[in-house]
């Protein structure tokens, strides 16, 4: 007969499983407490014997730390027995009871004591109450509770030791501690175990690419590169396993020469060929070596002196894997140097001169373009015959060297002719000290009335302290190396204060410029340096005529007021005569700009006061902002002048002006002075369009120099809008000489825009600076914006000519939503295809500037 459980019968038999995993769980609780510093000691051992340790230590290295393991896991081990205690089965029930709401496990094992046989169904209700809460016990987990027991966490580093060998590991080999074993046993080990091997394949560090276990390599073929080190473990006896292998030179490393258990073989794979690994479970490899080709290096374009003297090389580089550095070299081309006057003696030996190339910051190394830039201006090879190599090198010290470059070191140029008189005396004293009584000599003659030939008083002091310290050197019968150099110092802040002048007198700093320019044109200066004179000279000139309208508005009766009256000029007659001198010297008609100088000289000499001192100038950034200003009209008149052709049928439309249009300037109109009359004229000229879009482009260089916020993250950021713009005006002027004119008004496009980016970031960063506070006295905000010419509407530019108006254009605080209509409007009437074509070409070039 079945015998029927009441519901606590139930209950005890369902508290069985959730009763014996909790006592499961209560002893690895206690057995981790006692055993983990065996078993970290434990993962210790198996990583470092996966990661080689064995292998990489010396045979007795191997035998003490073996020893020193096992020592420690015996005391481990002991330890753990000493704390280790079985947990009993009321432990275990304690704690599942303990995890339930009211410990109805500890109820059913209750008995009433009180209230007989009337109290019995009551108690029976708890009992059945106290077993359907039993009945929901589940085991509870264990609780190590290590962190106390092991405050430095070396159980962690142990569990990330063991997971790394796990995951990036092979697993450890007997033969690894074979050559430690004693007595010979290591041989039977191996014997044992059989023969085998291991193979890595490592790239050089600088090719970025991973090592490769060979073992686990699928099939025959493997390209590598070169210089890879190929590394082999041999496991079992020497005649077991060989190596045949045309790919490098061989070199073995004996690892366990006393036992013969262990060969290890590591060399470098410099050629393509076969690996074999012949006997019992070798393996065959067909290697393909890539070579590693030595860098190259080329200059681009011949070096050049840049507007403040220094020395502009392009380069190219390239390298399959990277160039980590390079050189250019500079020596001194005696061979080529006018061996006359200060440079007859024999020169003093010096060091060639070593300037670090460049190399990107950003970007890849292996095929780059860079410029090599540096002031070589104040050493004594300036301007002299030199030799420049230009050599690179790669990571695995190959070098490659281009052929040397002869050419003239750029330098500072000197144009005062005292100035360059003290610069000749400096470069003869560094040149020999034998020169030192001629120096001495020269330097008395030109001090010698110094009303005449020092026309700065500033220096005359200076000038005659450094010829008293020559004569006393002459006297001694020797010139020391650091009193040479500390005169050829002195000399050389005298000929820069000379040079750059710093008179207050307008006229005289006008004059001054103007006679430079007259000394650079005879001297065959370079295109930059006389760009730079000339914008010198535009200076001083505006200035000398801010000081004469000042003058004449401050004194009604002045000798200039009463001279002039009836007589007018402007500023705008000037500017034109002054562009006219500059195109004609960027032409090479020298004899040309040379007279119409001439007639400037004379007309601001007609023009000249005796009292009185002029206003300030603008700004650097003030006329930065004017000249680029300047080349963003003349770029917009050229593509339009461009799109004319375009549009009008039976042209060439290949780049080329038309007869009558020879020599015409950008802006200027058919019948303005300039358009084949000798003239002035505005902008760059050439004899067609790709010439002018090189003037342009070139003019834009000339600008990018003199641009303020050097160094600033601001300065940068117009720089590269520059930048943009000038690559964009170099692609425009190749389509133009090969005839694609649709891609050539398409880059003319992409330059204009790119000028306006970086007008509105420069007026931003002048905007930041305070530049703009800087204004005339009297002159009102918005007064600079009246130089600049007005847009197509009629509306006064932007200040300092960016792109848009000072003139409130939307009135409201919806101006957003007034533009998106106005954006509307514009796509919609040029999609009307019936309007004349001249107003849907204005509608189609407004959205593409919007």
């Amino acid at each position: 007969m079945k015998t029927t459980r009441g519901p606590v019968e139930t209950a005890l038999r369902r508290l069985r499983v959730p009763l014996a995993l909790t006592w499961a769980g209560l002893a690895l609780e206690r057995a981790l407490r006692a055993f983990w510093p065996l078993l970290s000691l434990i993962a210790v051992v198996y990583a470092a014997l996966a990661f080689g340790a064995a292998g990489a230590m010396a045979v007795g290295a191997v035998q003490v730390a073996g020893a020193l393991a096992l020592v420690a896991g015996l005391a481990a081990l002991g330890f753990g027995i000493w704390r280790f205690r079985a947990p009993a089965r009321a432990e275990a029930a304690a704690r599942l009871d303990a995890a339930l709401p009211g410990r109805p496990i500890a109820a059913l094992h209750d008995k009433m004591a009180l209230g007989g046989v009337a109290a019995e169904p009551l108690w029976a209700a708890h009992r059945a109450r106290m077993a359907a809460a039993a009945a929901q016990a589940q085991a509870v987990p264990p609780q190590p509770a290590l962190a106390p027991r092991d405050p430095f966490g070396l159980r962690l580093a142990a569990l990330v030791a063991l997971g790394m060998a796990l995951v990036f590991a092979p697993p450890p080999r007997l033969a690894d501690l074979a050559p430690a074993l004693p007595g010979g046993q290591g041989g039977a080990a191996l014997a044992a175990v059989g023969p085998s091997w291991e193979g890595w394949a490592t790239p050089p560090r600088y090719t970025g690419r991973p090592a490769l276990y060979l073992n686990a390599l699928e099939g025959e073929a493997l390209v590598l590169p070169e210089g890879t080190r190929l590394t082999l473990r041999l496991y079992g006896a020497p005649d077991e396993l060989r190596i045949v292998q045309d790919v490098g030179d061989l070199a073995p490393v004996a690892v366990a020469e006393a036992t013969g258990a262990m060969r290890a073989v590591e060399w470098a794979a410099t050629r393509s060929g076969q690996l074999t690994i012949e006997g019992q479970g070798g393996r065959a490899f067909v290697l393909t070596v890539q070579p590693d080709a030595a860098p190259s290096v080329e200059p681009l374009v011949a070096a050049t002196r840049r507007a403040d003297g220094k020395l502009s090389q392009p380069y190219h580089a390239s390298d399959d894997f990277g160039v980590v550095r390079g050189q250019a070299r500079i020596e001194l081309d005696l061979a080529e140097v006018d061996r006359r006057f200060g440079l007859a003696p024999e020169p003093e030996p010096r060091q060639p001169v070593v300037f670090d190339l460049p190399l990107p910051i950003t970007g890849g190394r292996t095929d780059f373009n860079a410029v090599l830039v540096e002031d070589a201006a104040r050493h004594p090879f300036a301007n002299l015959p030199v030799r420049m190599t230009l050599s690179v090198e790669d990571a695995r010290g190959q070098v490659g060297t281009a052929p040397p470059l002869v050419m003239e070191l750029p330098g500072r140029r000197f144009f005062d002719p005292l100035a360059a008189a003290l610069i000749e005396m400096r470069r003869d004293l560094l040149w020999s000290r034998q020169n030192a009584a001629r120096v001495a000599q020269v330097l008395k003659a030109v001090s010698y009335a110094p009303e005449d030939a020092a026309p700065n008083a500033r220096i005359y002091l200076p000038l005659r302290l450094v010829i008293g310290q020559l004569d006393g050197a002459l006297a001694q019968g020797s010139l020391a190396t650091e009193l040479r150099d500390e005169l050829a110092e002195a000399l050389w802040q005298m000929a820069e204060t000379l040079e750059d002048g710093g008179l207050a007198d307008a006229l005289a700093a006008m004059q001054r410029a103007q006679e430079r320019l007259s000394e650079a044109m005879r001297n065959g200066a370079s295109p930059d340096e006389i760009a730079r004179l000339m914008a010198e000279l535009k200076d001083a000139t505006d200035r000398y005529i801010a000081m004469l309208a000042e003058r004449g508005a401050q004194d009604p009766q002045s000798e200039f007021a009463q001279n002039n009256q009836g007589q007018q000029i402007t500023g705008d007659q000037i500017q034109q005569l002054m562009d006219e001198i500059q195109r004609l010297m960027e032409e090479g008609r020298m004899a040309e700009a040379q007279e119409l100088l001439d007639q400037l000289s004379r007309l601001m000499e007609n023009l000249r006061v005796t009292q009185g001192q002029g206003g300030d100038g603008m700004t650097p950034g003030q006329q930065s902002m004017q000249d680029l200003s300047e080349s963003l009209r003349n770029q917009r008149q050229l593509s339009d002048e461009l799109f004319g052709q375009m549009q009008q049928p039976g042209r060439p439309g290949q780049g080329q002006q038309g007869e009558g249009e020879q020599g015409s300037e950008p802006g200027q109109q058919p019948g303005q002075p300039g358009q084949g009359q000798g003239a002035p004229g505005r902008g760059p000229s050439g004899d067609g369009l790709p010439d002018r879009q090189r003037a342009l482009r070139q003019q834009l260089e000339y600008q990018q120099q003199m641009l303020p916020g050097d160094g600033t993250a601001e300065g940068e950021s117009v720089q590269q809008l520059l930048d943009q713009a000038g690559r964009a005006m170099d692609e425009a002027e190749r389509a133009l000489r090969e005839g694609d004119n649709p891609l050539a008004l398409d880059r003319q496009a992409e330059a204009i825009e790119a000028l306006r980016e970086g007008m509105r970031a420069l007026g931003d960063m002048l905007a930041q600076d305070g530049q703009n506070e800087q204004r005339q006295p009297g002159q009102r905000p918005g007064d600079v914006a009246r130089l600049l010419p007005r847009d197509p509407l009629g509306r006064q530019a932007g200040d300092g000519g960016l792109v848009g108006t000072d003139e409130t254009m939307l009135r409201g605080e919806d101006v957003y939503r007034r533009a998106r209509d106005l954006l509307d409007e514009i796509r919609r009437r040029s999609g009307e295809r019936l309007r004349p074509a001249p107003e849907l070409d204005y509608l189609q070039r407004l959205l593409d500037l919007f």
